[in-house]
């Protein structure tokens, strides 16, 4: 039990970075996934084009652009953890009927196991991963497009395992004659299967709403993302960040209504992404706020990137900011095997 107690305490401050961790199980699932989603802050739901990453969130965004496309991505996260995701799209019926095949795993590495006195037991791993089914279709007479993810779920915390399931569903608005997509998804619905002890956990719901559009005229598409809007407040009080009067009194750090609306706020520039290189910014509130050091300048929440096209590979390459002692980067590569 200690020896999962550390593995499942790694799980939390990696894959989440407020008290949204801990709230469910498998919080991998709600990673970044790909160095493209990643540049631009992350949880990017409105990619509607080539790109076969974009159906591992939202699966709405299948289309006929994927067929055959087949996309790896492996992450140097924080701490000697590593994670990546492959994706692949086939059409089976030009327009209508797409489906997607998408993988995501996550190595937390080797720790020392100790028992409660402190004794050396032996060293052990953790590692999680899902396997997942989509398909997306166009409601009749419409430009809105549905989809879903079926994702089969394994995790490994020691000698603990469990097995799970979820659901993503998805909708996507695509209106050409603007560039315009509209977006929104509810992730991981399910339930563990087999659990690690004797507790069912709940998985990591999660509710995205987004927008974007190319600029009329300029190679510019920008990306409005809302994340975790099945939770209202998810801001907190940080207790060093009080302020102390000449009298001593101390005042706690107060969490209006803008700061949580602040919080659920992505933003995301990508220019040229129509054309064989692209440049990618993003800036997550949310991150910025929690991992903001005081007084000093750490750029948190800032992420940026780029994407080459050579012949029928795509080189992906993104640089996420946490705080001035820990950022990860993000590497990709897609291929076109038409």
């Amino acid at each position: 039990m200690k020896k999962l107690l550390c593995a499942f305490c790694i799980l939390i401050t990696t894959a989440a970075f407020s008290q949204l961790g801990g709230r469910g199980t498998y919080q991998f699932l709600n990673l970044m996934s790909s160095p493209r989603q990643a540049a631009l802050g992350g949880k990017i739901i409105t990619n509607y084009d080539y790109d076969p990453d974009s159906a591992l969130y939202n699966p709405a965004s299948i289309n006929y652009r994927m067929d055959n496309q087949l996309s790896a991505n492996y992450v140097n996260y924080l701490a000697d953890i590593s994670y990546g995701t492959a994706s692949y799209a086939y059409l089976w019926d030009r327009r209508t009927q797409v489906f997607h095949a998408g993988v995501t795993y996550i190595n937390y590495g080797s720790f020392d196991g100790r028992d409660e006195t402190g004794q050396f037991t032996g060293e052990f791993s953790g590692g999680e991963a899902a396997l997942s089914l989509g398909y997306a279709t166009n409601i009749p007479y419409t430009d809105i497009h549905i989809g879903a993810n079926v994702k089969f779920i394994t995790s490994q915390l020691a000698e603990f395992n469990s097995i799970g399931g979820a659901i993503d569903i998805g909708a996507i608005y695509n209106y050409e004659d603007w560039d315009l997509n509209a977006a929104v998804v509810v992730r991981n619905i399910g339930t563990q299967f087999t659990p690690y002890v004797d507790t069912i956990e709940k998985l990591p719901l999660e509710i995205d709403a987004g927008i974007s559009q190319i600029v009329p005229n300029v190679p510019i598409r920008w990306h409005l993302t809302f994340e975790n809007l099945q939770l209202w407040n998810i801001a907190f009080e940080n207790e060093a960040r009080g302020t102390t009067d000449l009298d001593g009194n101390v005042s706690e750090e107060e969490i209006g209504f803008l700061d949580n609306v602040v919080r659920h706020t992505i933003v995301g520039v990508e220019l040229f992404p129509r054309g064989g290189f692209n440049l990618r910014l993003g800036y997550n509130f949310r991150r910025s706020e929690e991992l903001r050091i005081i007084n000093q300048r750490s750029f948190a929440g800032l992420s940026a990137g780029f994407g080459i096209k050579i012949n029928k590979m795509r080189f992906n390459y993104a640089y996420a900011r946490y705080n001035s002692a820990a950022a990860s980067s993000f590497f990709g590569i897609g291929i076109d095997l038409q």
